[in-house]
């Protein structure tokens, strides 16, 4: 079986998407919310494995400078095949003149690390459930 990279949503499993992000312990949504924000980003990534959607990613943008990335995911199964590292690379090839930022679930700030992103040290979020991203170890 070949593995496809796409780059719409056309076809696109909304179910899945959620239930991916879901899995892997992200923020998870109603299957049509994410539709809408993955057809509003400027980026969008899909890897399937024959059929099967085995994970993706998005960023939205300016198009001129500024980007940030969402919705890294991987199905479980797969996690250190390097799906995740084919998703980010092919996001920061398609903006190559932007800034990037992100905030990673506590725990995977290394992986991004040896993709080239840095900690910022005065990163700031207005998060509309404060507490909740707090006891996920988001903020202080």
């Amino acid at each position: 079986m070949e593995t496809v990279m796409k780059f719409d949503c056309l076809g696109v499993d909304w179910n899945i998407v959620s239930q991916t992000l879901r899995q892997v312990g992200m923020a998870c949504y109603e299957p049509d919310l994410h539709r809408r924000a993955f057809e509003n980003s400027l980026v969008t990534v899909f890897i399937y494995h024959g059929d099967q959607m085995i994970g993706f990613g998005r960023a939205i943008s300016d198009g001129a400078y500024q980007a940030a990335i969402y919705d890294v995911a991987v199905v479980p199964e797969l996690h250190g095949q390097g799906i995740g590292t084919t998703i980010i690379r092919n996001i920061l090839t398609r903006l190559p003149q932007c800034n990037f930022i992100l905030y990673a679930a506590p725990g995977k700030e290394d992986f991004y690390k040896k993709l080239g992103l840095r900690k910022m040290k005065t990163g700031m979020a207005f998060f509309r459930k404060a507490d909740e991203m707090a006891k996920k170890g988001f903020t202080e």
